[in-house]
C-alpha cells in the first residue's frame, strides 16, 4: 500500500471529501454534502447505492475519458450486480463477509468507435474510476464513536 503523506507530488494534489451522515429512523439516512443532500433508504438501500455510485461514476469518468479520446459516446448504460450473504449483515451468522463477495459491470455503448478502441476505453475507465479503484483494493477506514 502507497503511504500518500511521504509522496509529496501526490500530496499537493489530494483533495478531502466529507460528508455527513443523520439517522432519520432504523432504515433511512440524512446525507448532507458540500453540494446538497438526499436520503439513502428512502427509496434505495445502501447496498443499492453503492452499486449505483459505481455506475454513476463509471458514467462520469467513461464520458470524461471518450472526450479525452475523441470519442462521441450517444448512448451509455451501466448495469453492476453484486452477490452478498445477508445473513452476516443482519446478525444470523459470523461466518463469512457482511459485504459484497461478487461485483459484475456491464457496459452497453454505442459510440463511433471500433473494437479495440472501446476496449481501450474501458481499460482507462476502470482504472480511472475512483469507486472502482476503492473496490478493486484495499483502502484504509478509521472508525471512532463519541457519545452526544
Amino acid at each position: 500500500m502507497t503511504d500518500v503523506s511521504s509522496d509529496s507530488s501526490t500530496t499537493e494534489s489530494v483533495d478531502t471529501i466529507s460528508i455527513t451522515g443523520q439517522a432519520i429512523d432504523a432504515k433511512q439516512t440524512n446525507i448532507v454534502t458540500a453540494e446538497g443532500e438526499y436520503t439513502i433508504g428512502d427509496v434505495s438501500s445502501p447496498l443499492e447505492h453503492m452499486l449505483g455510485t459505481l455506475a454513476a461514476c463509471i458514467s462520469v469518468i467513461g464520458n470524461l475519458v471518450g472526450q479525452e479520446m475523441g470519442i462521441s459516446i450517444s448512448d451509455l448504460t451501466i448495469t453492476v450486480e453484486g452477490d452478498i450473504d445477508r445473513r452476516r449483515f443482519k446478525g444470523a451468522t459470523a461466518d463469512g463477509r457482511a459485504g459484497f463477495h461478487d461485483i459484475r459491470v456491464g457496459v452497453e455503448i454505442q459510440a463511433d468507435a471500433d473494437e479495440e478502441t472501446l476496449e481501450e476505453w474501458m481499460t482507462t475507465v476502470d482504472e480511472r474510476c475512483p469507486i472502482s479503484d476503492n473496490i478493486q483494493h484495499e483502502t484504509g477506514a478509521t472508525f471512532s464513536v463519541q457519545r452526544k
